[in-house]
């Protein structure tokens, strides 16, 4: 089985290629460095840490951001140990600079990615925040593999990964720190 999902990432990234342009290529390297450090959920996260309404589910954004990063970036990929495909392109293909994190599975811009949207859509944020933070989250996911740092099948774990920890943090925050008893403090 994992033979074959290797033969399969190992296709789509021989075929990445075929459809990066340069345009495509500048909006790619842009939504992956969104995804650097988290900087694109760090800085929602403080807007949502601005408003006092918010300001519950900016709290659980950083969770599971801290919980995503834990399980993707501590252990799994130091579990899993598998090299990142952009070790197999000569320096004059790539389009960004090989990744300081030498492992590839999970993505963690992915996982991290998808944890916020998760926490953002179980808070019963407005579909106007919702559907922007998951489209930025699959841009990103998918400008990994894009860019061929990442195979496809780290992306769809990392998504997995992202999609888990995001459900968890809403579900275990809101164990630990009822919402109810966190505006009674605030007020």
């Amino acid at each position: 089985m994992f033979a074959r999902l290797q033969s399969l990432d190992n296709r789509i990234f021989d075929n990445i290629t075929r459809i990066q342009k340069p345009a495509i290529n500048k909006i790619m390297v842009t939504a992956s460095r969104l995804g650097n450090a988290g900087i694109v959920w760090w800085v929602v996260c403080m807007i949502f840490l601005i408003i006092p309404k918010w300001r519950y589910t900016g709290l659980v954004i950083i969770f599971s951001i801290g919980l995503t990063s834990l399980m993707g970036e501590g252990i799994i990929k130091h579990t899993v140990k598998r090299m990142r495909p952009c070790h197999r392109v000569e320096e004059d293909e790539k389009l960004i600079n090989n990744p300081r994190a030498f492992y590839s599975f999970p993505s963690g811009h992915t996982a991290s990615s998808f944890a916020v949207a998760m926490v953002i859509i179980f808070s019963r944020c407005p579909l106007y925040v919702c559907i922007p933070i998951l489209l930025i989250s699959m841009t990103i996911g998918f400008s990994r593999v894009y860019l061929r740092v990442h195979y496809l099948t780290d992306v769809i774990v990392g998504m997995m990964l992202g999609i888990v920890c995001g459900i968890a943090s809403v579900m275990l925050f809101h164990s630990i720190v009822p919402q109810d008893i966190f505006f009674s403090m605030n007020n």
